[in-house]
């Protein structure tokens, strides 16, 4: 049997399932185009540094799913994003200046400038990737591997909330799907030359008064739902968080019944750019880590707080880390079937 199979070639940075929920992004190689004309009311450009930055470990974390109504990455390198921002909706085109060091963006809609304020942020020049140092081999060899991550910063509580709200209890699958569907029906097409099928997600008075009927053939369940509404109706009082201490803003979340820790961490990470706040609670995280850093595949979240405790004040980007490298314990039972309840 020698020499019959040719041995798989492993790369070094795979692509799996638990890597894209690290937030790997695949952004094809940039490719030498004409730009995007910026016509149009509130349009704008910007030019950001930051030369090693990757853009699809950044901004990963802010897609919901490959078909995303609200996250395109296209074929000349390009990261677009359509935000509902304080000033109104608007889009945010991203492209990384390829052998040059440095990112290009364009900004459309009324939101346009502030997007473009806030665009240091959003690639992580608040983020400190120094400050992180391994103690376990996987994840040196992961932080080498990945010298472009830095942790995205929004601004926007209520477009990682609302989606986090939407992942609670069920599968990826369901939530991707119920996130497309609510997008596509209440909010409104990206402004600008934008790739076709971009949408701004709904302004925070439609998310209150979705018909329950509605959330139901979304897929949605009435805790869900419930809980989104009730952030809906405070909405300005939840974007309050974002300029808040990552501590501070998850006690504000959390004093909305139906948000916890779990959807409270998540939300913050990235509205926040919080490299600290581990996500507790979840289904498979806490095997994932005590698997990687310690073989230990039935670690619950206390004990994968022991294990990350030598990273505090970086256990997020540590969790992280452990997501991209892709060392996950082997499956043992099938993956969980997914949900419906709109034929109910």
């Amino acid at each position: 049997m020698a020499g019959r199979f040719t041995p798989r070639t492993r790369t070094p940075n795979p692509t799996t399932r638990t890597t894209v929920r690290g937030g790997d992004v695949h952004v094809p190689q940039a490719r030498t185009l004409a730009p995007t004309p910026a016509a149009g009311t509130g349009t704008g450009t910007g030019t950001g540094t930051g030369t090693d930055i990757d853009l699809g470990l950044t901004l990963g974390p802010l897609r919901r799913g490959p078909a995303d109504p609200t996250f395109r990455a296209t074929p000349d390198g390009s990261v677009w994003r359509a935000s509902r921002t304080p000033a109104g909706p608007g889009t945010l085109r991203v492209r990384a200046r390829r052998g040059e060091g440095g990112v290009d963006a364009e900004a459309w809609g009324p939101g346009a400038d502030w997007l473009l304020d806030r665009l240091p942020a959003l690639l992580g020049a608040d983020d400190d990737p120094t400050a992180f140092v391994p103690r376990h081999k996987l994840l040196a060899l992961t932080h080498r591997a990945r010298p472009g991550l830095r942790l995205t910063r929004t601004g926007l509580v209520l477009e990682s909330l609302i989606p986090t709200v939407l992942e609670q209890k069920v599968t990826t699958t369901e939530a991707y799907a119920s996130w497309r569907r609510l997008v596509r029906t209440y909010g409104e097409p990206a402004p600008g030359p934008v790739p076709e099928g971009l949408y701004v997600m709904p302004e925070a008075r439609t998310w209150a008064t979705i018909p329950s009927w509605e959330w139901h053939r979304a897929n949605v369940d009435g805790k869900r739902s419930a809980a989104i509404v009730r952030a809906a109706r405070v909405a300005p009082r939840m974007e309050e968080a974002a300029d808040m201490t990552p501590a501070a803003a998850r006690e504000r979340l959390e004093l909305i019944p139906g948000i916890g820790p779990w959807t409270s961490a998540e939300t913050v990470q990235r509205s926040n750019g919080a490299p600290d706040e581990v996500t507790t609670g979840d289904l498979h995280l806490p095997g994932i880590v005590g698997w990687a850093l310690a073989g230990d595949r039935t670690a619950d979240d206390a004990a994968m707080l022991e294990l990350l405790a030598p990273y505090e004040g970086q256990r997020h980007r540590a969790a992280r880390l452990i997501l991209l490298s892709g060392r996950v314990p082997p499956r043992r039972a099938p993956r969980m079937t997914p949900g419906d309840i709109t034929g109910l």
